[in-house]
C-alpha cells in the first residue's frame, strides 16, 4: 500500500509602496460549514466506505497506450476529436510529466498556459495511473466543466468503466428533512419565496444529486435556499427519518466508490484542516492529488488552517434555534429569550469594533485593551451562549437537533476564547468590518511547513498545475510559499503566438501611481483606449476606491455600456458583458482571474496599478515581518512575485484562443521606472511593446481589415 494511503487511514482515527490600507478584498470563507465538520461524526457514518483501498485499484480501461500513442500526432486523441483537434507538443509534454510523476510517486509542479489542453493531460495520466485520484479545482464551476464536459470524453473513449465523483460543501445540497417540515409548516416570505418553493419541491422530485448548480431561477443571494440546505450544523444525521436517500449520503457513497473524485479547494483544505486535528475526514482514502489552478493554494489554505468568527454566525445559530424550537414545539418563552439574549449580546459585542469598513491588525495588546473595555459585552456574550447549553441540557429527552445547536454554541464560545486569549507565534490576528459583517479571525503567518507535513510529506504524489506559477520564469516563489521540496518541475512553452496576438501598451509620461493627478491622467488613457477598440474591454483595478473614482470619471466621457462591479451578482455582470455590444467592465480582484472570454468581446484588458498587496493589510504586513526577521528580503521574495502572478492573471483574460488578439494596457509606470519592473516584464509572455496609441490604432486597426 502507498504511503499515502496508509497515512490516510491513520489520519483518519482520530513594493512595498504604500497604497489605501483598504484596498485589499476580503472574501469569506466558501462553506464555511465544512470547516466545522469537525465536531461531529455524521461524516464518520461513511467509514465503511472509506476502508477501501485508495491505491493500487484495478480498473478496466480500454487500453494502456503511452501518453504519445494518445497525444502525440497521428494519436488516439486525435482520431478520436476529429473536428478541430490540433496537436499540440506542450500537451503532450505535460502528460508525459504527469504520467511519470505518478508512476514514479513524486511531485510535480506544471506552468501550462491557456490553450495547452492540461486537463486532459493530467486526467488521462491519473486513470492511467489505476490510484484514486483527487481533482482540486479553484472553484465549483471548473468543477461541472470538468464533470460535464471531460469527463463524459474520457469515459466514451478511454476508460468506460470510470467511475467519477463531485463533491461539493453541504450547503450546495438540498436537505429532504428541511424541504417537508416546511411544506407542512410553512415559514414563507411572500409570493417570491413561496413561488420559489413550489419550484424547488417539484424539482426534488427529479433531481439526482439534489445541488442547487441545478437551480437556475434562483439568485446567489436567496434567502429561502440557507433555510432548506443540508448544511452540518442542523443535521442529525443517521437519526434522520430521510438519511437513506439524503443527497448528502448520495454524494459520499458515489464518492466511496469513485476512481476519480472531483473537489474544489475549499473543500480539499478542509478536509486536510480536520485531518490535522484528528476530527474525521470528508474525502474518502486517497494516494494522489491534482491542483488544477494550483496558484491559489496558500490563500485558500491559510483561510482553512485559521480560526474565524463573525456575527453572522450568532446570527444563524439564534435563527436555527428558533426554527428548530418551533418544528419541535419547544419553543417555550424561557428558552426563546436565550436565543433572543444571543441576537442582542452578539449585536452589542460587535458594535463595539470601530465602524470604518476595512481589515485591521488585532495584536495582543490591542485585544487585551479591547477585552478591558469591553469585558462586559465579550462576557456576556459568552453567558448567553452557555445560558442557551444549560437550557437545553435541561431539556427531557433531547431530540438531535437541541444536542447540535448546542455543540455550536460550545464551539463559538471556544473560537472566541482562541481569538482573544492565545497568542500562537505563527499567527497573525485582524478583524474586519465589511457592510453589515464583523469579522475576527487567526490566519497562519507561514502555511508552508503545515502544507509539508500534512500533505507533501503524506502523500506521494501531488500534480499542481497553472497558467502562472512561474516568476522570471522560475518555481522558487511557489516552492518556498508552498512547503514543496522536491518536485519535478516544467514550465511548458505557450500554444499562442503572443507577439503577434497580443500588443502590451505602457503609456509614456503617465505620473507616479501615488501623484494626486494620477486618476486624471488614467482616466484620460482609459477614454481614449476604448475608443480604439470600441469597448469591448475590462478595466481591472487594484482597489474599489479607485475603480469607482475611475469609473466616474470616464461613464460621461465615453458612450459605449459601462458595467460596475457591485452593481449586481458577478456572473451576471459577467453574462452582461459577454451579450452586449461594446460592453466595458470595471472590476477589482475577482475578476482577475478565472473569467473566459473568448472572441472579439474582449478586445482589451486595462490594469491601473502593479497588483502589489496592500502592506498595511494584518496578513501581508505579518509575512512580510517574519521574513525580515528571517533575514530574508521580503519585498523581492514575496511581495514583488506575488503581484508578478497577479498581473499574469489579469493579462491572462485577454488571449484564449488562438484567434484572440487585442491590447493590453498598464498605467503604472513604474513598471517601466523601477529595477523591480523589468521581473514583471521578464515574468510576461513575449507580448509585443509601445509606447504609442498610434500603434494601438494601427494594431487594432489591421484586425478590422481582416487580420488575425
Amino acid at each position: 500500500m502507498a504511503k499515502g494511503a496508509k497515512r490516510s487511514k491513520k489520519m483518519n482515527n482520530g513594493s512595498g509602496e504604500p497604497q489605501d490600507a483598504n484596498e485589499r478584498v476580503y472574501v469569506p470563507l466558501e462553506d464555511e460549514d465544512v470547516v466545522r465538520a469537525a465536531r461531529d461524526v455524521h461524516d464518520d457514518e461513511f467509514a465503511e466506505h472509506e476502508r477501501r483501498e485508495a491505491n493500487e485499484k484495478p480498473r478496466e480501461i480500454m487500453q494502456t497506450p503511452s501518453m504519445r500513442e494518445v497525444f502525440g500526432p497521428g494519436g488516439l486523441l486525435e482520431r478520436c476529436m476529429t473536428a478541430g483537434y490540433e496537436h499540440r507538443p506542450a500537451q503532450l509534454e505535460m502528460a508525459e510529466l504527469v504520467h511519470d510523476a505518478f508512476q514514479s510517486h513524486r511531485h510535480a509542479i506544471v506552468e501550462a498556459g491557456t490553450g495547452t489542453g492540461k486537463t486532459l493531460a493530467y486526467l488521462l495520466p491519473a486513470i492511467c495511473s489505476g490510484r484514486r485520484v483527487v481533482i482540486s479545482t479553484a472553484t465549483k464551476s471548473l468543477q461541472e466543466q470538468l464533470y460535464q464536459k471531460d469527463v463524459p470524453f474520457l469515459q466514451k473513449y478511454f476508460a468506460p468503466n470510470l467511475k467519477v465523483a463531485v463533491m461539493k460543501g453541504r450547503s450546495n445540497f438540498l436537505c429532504k428533512a428541511k424541504l417537508h417540515q416546511m411544506a407542512d409548516q410553512p415559514m414563507l416570505r411572500g409570493m417570491e419565496e413561496m413561488d420559489s418553493f413550489r419550484q424547488i419541491r417539484e424539482w426534488s422530485k427529479l433531481t439526482e444529486t439534489g445541488d442547487r448548480a441545478e437551480l437556475t431561477f434562483l439568485t446567489d443571494d436567496s434567502e429561502l435556499w440557507p433555510r432548506l440546505d443540508a448544511r452540518r450544523e442542523t443535521c442529525t444525521g443517521q437519526k434522520c427519518a430521510n438519511f437513506s436517500e439524503c443527497f448528502v449520503t448520495e454524494m459520499h457513497k458515489r464518492a466511496a466508490e469513485a476512481d476519480l473524485i472531483i473537489v474544489n479547494h475549499h473543500l480539499f483544505f478542509a478536509d486536510l484542516a480536520l485531518k490535522q486535528d484528528d476530527f474525521g475526514t470528508i474525502l474518502p482514502e486517497y494516494s494522489a492529488v491534482v491542483f488544477d489552478e494550483a496558484h491559489e493554494i496558500e490563500d485558500v489554505a491559510s483561510d482553512y488552517f485559521g480560526r474565524q468568527i463573525s456575527n453572522f454566525r450568532f446570527e444563524e445559530l439564534a435563527r436555527d434555534a428558533d426554527i428548530a424550537l418551533r418544528l419541535l414545539h419547544l419553543g417555550t418563552p424561557a428558552l426563546l429569550r436565550r436565543t433572543q439574549r444571543i441576537r442582542e449580546r452578539s449585536r452589542v459585542f460587535f458594535d463595539a469594533f470601530p465602524s470604518k469598513d476595512g481589515r485591521f491588525p488585532f495584536t495582543r495588546g490591542e485585544r487585551a485593551a479591547f477585552l478591558e473595555q469591553h469585558r462586559e459585552a465579550y462576557d456576556e456574550l459568552a453567558q448567553a451562549l452557555k445560558g442557551l447549553e444549560t437550557e437545553f441540557a435541561a431539556v427531557t429527552q433531547k431530540p438531535e437537533e437541541l444536542l447540535r445547536l448546542s455543540r455550536r454554541s460550545f464551539e463559538l464560545r471556544q473560537e472566541m476564547s482562541f481569538l482573544f486569549e492565545s497568542n500562537e507565534g505563527n499567527f497573525v490576528y485582524w478583524f474586519e468590518r465589511r457592510n453589515k459583517g464583523v469579522f475576527l479571525a487567526a490566519t497562519p503567518i507561514d502555511v508552508s511547513q503545515i502544507l509539508r507535513e500534512r500533505l507533501f510529506e503524506q502523500f506521494d504524489t501531488a500534480i499542481l498545475t497553472s497558467a502562472t506559477l512561474t516568476v522570471g520564469g522560475r518555481f522558487d516563489y511557489i516552492r518556498q510559499r508552498l512547503g514543496v521540496d522536491l518536485a519535478k518541475e516544467k514550465a511548458l512553452p505557450p500554444e499562442f503566438d503572443y507577439a503577434e496576438q497580443a500588443l502590451l501598451y505602457l503609456p509614456k509620461k503617465m505620473p507616479d501611481v501615488r501623484d494626486p493627478g494620477f486618476a486624471g491622467k488614467a482616466a484620460d488613457e482609459i477614454a481614449e483606449l476604448l475608443e480604439l477598440s470600441q469597448g469591448r474591454a475590462f478595466c481591472l483595478f487594484t482597489s474599489y476606491a479607485q475603480m469607482n473614482d475611475l469609473y466616474e470619471r470616464i461613464r460621461t466621457r465615453v458612450e459605449f455600456p459601462l458595467l460596475l462591479q457591485g452593481t449586481a451578482p458577478r456572473s451576471v455582470l459577467l453574462e452582461r458583458f459577454k451579450n452586449t455590444d461594446g460592453a466595458v467592465l470595471f472590476a477589482t480582484a475577482s475578476f482577475w482571474q478565472g473569467v473566459d472570454v473568448p472572441g472579439d468581446q474582449l478586445s482589451c484588458v486595462i490594469v491601473d496599478k502593479l497588483p502589489f498587496a496592500v502592506p498595511s493589510d494584518p496578513i501581508v504586513a505579518a509575512r512580510v515581518k517574519a521574513l525580515q526577521e528571517d533575514g530574508r528580503n521580503a519585498f523581492a521574495e514575496y511581495q514583488v512575485p506575488q503581484a508578478v502572478l497577479a498581473l499574469k492573471q489579469g493579462f491572462g483574460r485577454l488571449i484564449r484562443t488562438k484567434t484572440d488578439r487585442g491590447i493590453l494596457a498598464l498605467l503604472d509606470s513604474r513598471i517601466q521606472r523601477m529595477s523591480y519592473g523589468k521581473i514583471f516584464l521578464e515574468s510576461l509572455p513575449a507580448y509585443r511593446k509601445t509606447q504609442e496609441l498610434s500603434d494601438v490604432a494601427k494594431f487594432l486597426g489591421s484586425r478590422s481589415q481582416g487580420g488575425l
